[in-house]
C-alpha cells in the first residue's frame, strides 16, 4: 500500500520513491503543483533510469532530498496547459530531461546553455523557487514550465527514445561543441555502456570514424558488428594501445569509475581533446603529455533546452535509438541492483503508464 507525503500542492499524484540512503523504492502518494499560466502538465508514459538515479537514491553525492522521486528521462502526453503556454496543446507528445528551471537571464541562459546556469533547477533532488523539492518521472504526472519541455517528434518512439533526454544529450552536446560532428574526424569512445553505445551511434551518423576503447574484449563484436564502430581497442592491451597512439581527434570518456587518463591522452593527436562525460570520484591529470601535445581534458554537462530539442530531432531523422529493456515499476529495485553491476544492455526504461497503480 502506498505511503503518503504531505505537501501544500493540490494535484494528487503517485510515484515510486526512495525514502532513505538504503535506496529501496516503494509506492508513494504525493502532490504536484497546480498547472501555472506557463506550465505544461502531462501524463507520464515512460521514464528512463540513469546511473545518477542510483547515485542519488543512495545519497552517494551527498545532496539527496528524501523522499527521492527520481527520473529525468521523462516522456508522455500533455493533459493540461497554462493560459499563457504557446508551444504545446493537449494531446502533444512531450519530454522533460535534466532541468526544470534556470534564471533565464545570465549569459549561459541567454546563449541556450541553461545546463551551466548557476541557478539551474534540476528535475530531481533540487528545489523550486518556492523552496519545494523537485520530483522526477518515477510518477504518473509531471508539471514543468513550457520552456523546459521538449516537443517529441512523431516518428520517435516514446519507450525506446526516453533515455535520449539524458544519455543522448550527454554525448550529442560534446560531439557538436568540440568539432567532432564533422565527417572524417576520428572519435574515440571509452566504454560501451548506456552513454557509450549512443556515442557510437551519434558519431557514426555525423560521419565520424569511431574507435571504441574498452576493458572488455568480449564487446568487440557488438561494438563493430552491431553499432558500426570502425575499430576496437582493449585498454589494458599495451600493443593495441600503442598501435592506436596519436590517431584520435577527440575522445568521449563515458567511464564512471576511477581510471587512468594517461593512456587515453596518448591516443590523441596533437591538440586533441579528452572529454569527460562520466562522473568518476577522482582522476589524476597527466600534465606533461598535455603540455607537449597541446592537448586538453575537459568536462561537459547536459546541453541546453534548444540543444536537447535539436538532438531528439536529429535522432528521429537518423533513426538513433538506445538499446533498452522496458520494465514495470515493481521491477525497479531489481533493476537498480542490476544497474549497479552494469548488468543491462544498455538502459532500463520504466513503463509508467501501464504499471503505476493509482491506489
Amino acid at each position: 500500500m502506498a505511503t503518503s507525503l504531505e505537501t501544500e500542492h493540490p494535484v494528487k499524484a503517485h510515484a515510486w520513491a526512495a525514502k532513505d540512503p538504503s535506496g529501496i523504492f516503494a509506492p508513494l502518494k504525493f502532490s504536484r503543483r497546480a498547472t501555472g499560466e506557463r506550465d505544461v502538465q502531462f501524463r507520464v508514459l515512460y521514464c528512463g533510469i540513469c546511473h545518477s538515479d542510483l547515485h542519488l537514491a543512495k545519497n552517494q553525492w551527498g545532496f539527496t532530498i528524501y523522499p527521492l522521486i527520481p527520473g529525468h528521462e521523462i516522456v508522455g502526453v500533455v493533459t493540461e496547459v497554462g493560459s499563457k503556454v504557446e508551444k504545446f496543446r493537449i494531446g502533444d507528445k512531450v519530454g522533460v530531461g535534466c532541468l526544470v528551471g534556470s534564471c533565464r537571464q545570465c549569459d549561459e541562459c541567454t546563449n541556450n546553455q541553461e545546463s551551466y546556469c548557476p541557478k539551474q533547477i534540476l528535475t530531481i533532488s533540487s528545489r523550486y523557487y518556492d523552496g519545494s523539492p523537485t520530483y522526477g518521472g518515477f510518477s504518473n504526472i509531471m508539471v514543468a514550465d513550457e520552456h523546459f519541455v521538449i516537443r517529441w517528434p512523431d516518428n520517435l518512439p516514446l519507450d525506446t527514445g526516453a533515455p535520449l533526454l539524458c544519455a543522448g544529450i550527454t554525448t550529442y552536446s560534446p560531439l557538436r561543441n568540440f568539432g567532432l560532428d564533422t565527417p572524417g574526424v576520428n572519435v574515440g569512445v571509452v566504454g560501451l555502456g548506456g552513454i557509450g553505445h549512443l556515442t557510437v551511434k551519434f558519431a557514426k551518423a555525423f560521419g565520424s570514424r569511431v574507435t571504441v576503447i574498452s576493458t572488455s574484449a568480449s564487446k568487440k563484436e557488438e561494438a563493430i558488428g552491431k553499432f558500426g564502430a570502425d575499430e576496437f581497442v582493449v585498454s589494458h592491451d599495451e600493443e593495441q594501445m600503442q598501435a592506436a597512439a596519436g590517431t584520435l581527434d577527440g575522445i568521449i570518456d563515458t567511464a564512471s569509475g576511477n581510471h587512468s587518463l594517461l593512456p587515453l591522452v596518448n591516443l590523441l593527436k596533437p591538440h586533441g581533446k579528452l572529454i569527460l562525460v562520466g562522473a568518476p570520484e577522482k582522476l589524476e591529470v597527466p600534465v606533461f603529455p598535455l603540455l607537449i601535445g597541446g592537448k586538453s581534458i575537459v568536462g561537459t554537462a547536459n546541453g541546453g533546452v534548444k540543444e536537447v530539442q535539436d538532438m531528439v530531432e536529429f535522432a528521429a531523422e537518423h533513426n538513433i535509438l538506445p538499446d533498452v529493456e522496458v520494465i514495470p515499476f515493481d521491477y525497479v529495485n531489481t533493476a537498480m541492483e542490476r544497474l549497479e553491476k552494469n548488468d543491462v544492455k544498455y538502459r532500463f526504461v520504466i513503463d509508467v503508464g501501464n504499471s503505476l497503480k493509482a491506489d
